[in-house]
């Protein structure tokens, strides 16, 4: 165990960050993924290409944005596209490779709900809905998946399949003829879930430090395979913690300083 100390949000951005490569263009929206984004942006892939929803292309943000909105990421981008183009020209194309997605549910193929919770006529609770997610996983090259692990969340049946992972497994996914190859990890706080390269089934490969394979196992609704040849993640180093913790977020001040004043109206 190293003497430095971290939380589990942190070992998950530090995770997922590891698997972006420094030629990777990723399609990120706020949140973990734009934390792991960045980060590996300012470590191992000085060269990454980060696009977020709104249309930034390549931006290279000096302080974690707000919203996708934030005029940080326009100001430090190569170049701002219509969302229309954004989805239709430079993700159905196939520019993008890496795609970070989020839900409410996952099941063992890495299909997704971001719907409902309950009956979808009458739910329990309305979740914001697909948004460009249906589109991320199917053009993408692959998409990572960023969940906290409970039973809540890793179901046996969604409530509503919102995305497509793998399907139904055993090359489903394929047979709708789908460019992307789908969902290549789900890194939670626990450890990383990687689908089984026969089937599609999602299996655990990785634990993060101090985390026992059983912890993994009861915070999933499914009967969780894991792999012969489980891993432990390596711990983040001072360094990377140290990048990570550093990356603030912008304040509403910058954007105050984009908007004019009632004088410089006059």
């Amino acid at each position: 165990m190293s003497e430095h100390t971290y939380d589990p949000e942190e070992m998950m951005v530090v995770a997922a960050s590891r698997l972006l490569e420094t030629d990777d263009v990723v399609f990120i929206g706020i949140g973990l993924p734009s934390k792991a984004a960045n980060l590996a942006r300012k470590t191992h892939a000085p060269h990454l290409s980060m696009i977020y929803e709104s249309g930034t292309l390549d931006t290279k943000p000096t302080v974690l944005p707000l919203s996708i909105g934030d005029p940080e990421l326009s100001r430090t981008a190569k170049a701002v596209v219509s969302v229309p183009e954004m989805f239709n020209y430079w993700l159905q194309g196939g520019w993008i490779k890496t795609g970070f997605l989020g839900a409410a549910q996952i099941d063992r193929f890495a299909n997704l709900n971001s719907t409902v919770i309950g009956d979808y006529r009458k739910p329990k609770v309305r979740l914001p809905g697909a948004g460009g997610a249906p589109e991320i996983a199917s053009f993408c090259h692959r998409t990572l998946v960023l969940l906290r692990q409970n039973p809540r969340t890793f179901v046996e049946k969604l409530h509503v399949m919102t995305t497509v992972g793998m399907l139904d497994g055993g090359g489903s996914r394929q047979k709708l003829n789908v460019p992307g190859h789908g969902p290549q990890a789900v890194i939670t706080d626990l450890g990383i879930l990687e689908p089984d390269t026969e089937n599609g089934e999602l299996a655990l490969t990785h634990l993060h430090p101090g985390v026992p394979a059983e912890a993994a196992i009861e915070a999933t609704s499914w009967p969780l395979r894991v792999a012969d040849n489980l891993v432990e993640t390596e711990e983040p180093t001072e360094k990377e913690l140290e990048i990570l913790r550093g990356l603030v977020p912008s304040e509403t001040s910058n954007v105050a300083e984009l908007i004019p004043s009632t004088a410089d109206l006059e």
